[in-house]
């Protein structure tokens, strides 16, 4: 049962919890806090929330309306693993002290409105979600981007790369090739004790996992599964998983990221999304059609395929989201459907049970911000089941090797961020049904975004000496 607000005043006491720490999600997705002594914390702030300054997040209030309201979600209540005192973590959604109403910029919120509105559709009342999150773990990184040049490093003892550097302690030897990370028992795998205290730490804080392993990139690539949940539980999840990585990271010396690409020349890190709809304990997405699905799945799926460049503004919302978006590297950029091919970006995972059966969007990243993320895919898949758009014939070849005309009729994802911000200023209108996404929140992650890509267009790439220093 979900936790109430006396609840969780009970588990600070039975805890003898010192502080609590209030915890948003901002519009890029970065997890922002603030904390109170545990004799602050009274159940009227569940009641009353606690008042904070909103100016200061970018993409959020102007210094003239700045105060904003942070209601605590006691069902999100958690003791943090890795604090020297008791610390009681709970998540909050962010309201508007005027009115009382939550702020329709805030990202939590916009995902309790998409569930909402899947139930006020009649179509469905739960949609669960399955991220499959990838990361890095690193021994150091450091980069400095100025007027006098800009480089980045990365340290990693488990690269092909470290070979030949004479370590204080020898060097192990034992390495996965480049692109040859996946599965490799102990000593290749260096990150088994480090995954291990991830998943422990996950467990505690209430996120159930199911496997953990090293993943393709030779120099510390990893991935954790976790069960899937309900929308807003599992992008509440999300957020607690990757608080985890980079904290168990750091009290083993290292460095974690989540960034799609950090490594040039192997692979890159992705977020498959599997996800169903279920109506009356039923799933929804069960059939007798093409992989065992159902027309609902169907739609659903061309859904996604007919807004997923819309959705790669906010399912792949960096520049360097689309540095693994490149086609004939094996990642997901045919908007397609399968039951086998892992180049499509839409698959269907093979089940034995009709309840298991789901649809796994693949071309999402980790940099996503999960509450927006899941809304958009959902709020896309609604939208291909009311308006019954079928997804096209699955493709089950190797789409690396179709033959051109073949190939040139399968259209791919976004190119670039400026590609995907063009296509969702002309394809929003599925989204801002039910008021779920408001034109001014889009209006302001748009801008956000552009800021981010004005900043990179300025700057000065290193491989640009290289192609062009001597032209």
């Amino acid at each position: 049962m979900a936790m109430t607000p006396d609840d969780v005043l009970k588990l600070v006491k039975d805890k003898e919890v010192k502080f609590v720490d209030l915890r948003f999600t901002d519009t890029r997705g970065k997890e922002q806090h603030v904390t109170v002594p545990a004799r602050q914390f009274t159940k009227s702030k569940f009641e009353e929330g606690h008042a904070f300054d909103g100016s200061s997040i970018a993409g959020w209030k102007g210094i003239q309306a700045s105060d904003m309201l942070l209601m605590p979600d006691a069902s999100s209540a958690r003791m943090d693993p890795f604090t020297d005192e008791p610390v009681l973590n709970i998540s909050c959604d962010v309201y508007e002290p005027m009115d009382g109403k939550p702020y329709d910029r805030c990202p939590s919120s916009i995902a309790k409105k998409a569930e909402a509105y899947l139930k006020s559709t009649g179509l469905g009342d739960v949609c669960y979600f399955g991220p499959e999150p990838e990361f890095f773990i690193f021994d150091g990184v450091t980069w400095d981007v100025g007027m006098a040049g800009c480089f980045v490093k990365i340290k990693s003892e488990e690269a092909p790369w470290s070979s030949g550097i004479d370590y204080e302690s020898g060097n192990m030897g034992h390495r996965a090739p480049v692109k040859g990370g996946y599965f490799p028992v102990p000593p290749i795998d260096t990150l088994g004790d480090i995954r291990n205290a991830m998943v422990l730490a996950l467990e505690q804080q209430g996120v159930e996992c199911e496997v953990h392993h090293h993943e393709v990139g030779a120099m510390g690539q990893n991935e954790i599964g976790t069960r899937f949940a309900p929308l807003v539980q599992r992008a509440d999840w999300m957020q607690i998983l990757k608080y985890t990585v980079w904290n168990t990271a750091a009290s083993y010396g290292k460095t974690a990221t989540f960034m799609p690409k950090p490594v040039v020349g192997d692979n890159g890190s992705g977020m498959h999304v599997h996800q169903s709809v279920w109506k009356g304990g039923k799933n929804l997405f069960a059939g007798n059609g093409y992989a065992g699905l159902s027309d609902f799945a169907l739609h659903y799926i061309g859904g996604i395929i007919k807004h997923a460049k819309a959705l790669n503004a906010i399912t792949n919302p960096g520049t360097n989201s689309y540095k693994r978006l490149v086609p004939g590297f094996e990642a997901p950029i045919n908007l397609a459907n399968s039951a086998r091919n892992r180049s499509a970006a839409c698959r269907i995972p093979y089940v034995s049970s009709p309840n298991g059966r789901r649809v796994e969007v693949r071309f999402p990243d980790p940099t996503a911000n999960a509450y927006l993320a899941f809304a958009a895919m959902l709020m896309a898949g609604l939208d291909g089941v009311q308006n019954k758009i079928h997804p096209g014939d699955p493709i089950d070849k190797d789409m690396y090797h179709l033959p051109p005309e073949e190939a040139a009729k399968v259209p791919h994802v976004c190119a670039s961020l400026e590609e995907a911000l063009g296509k969702l200023r002309d394809d929003h209108a599925f989204l801002t049904r039910g008021g779920v996404f408001s034109e001014d929140f889009l209006d302001s992650y748009v801008e956000l975004k552009e800021q981010e890509l004005t900043r990179f267009r300025m700057t000065t790439h290193p491989v640009e000496f290289d192609m062009y220093y001597s032209a």
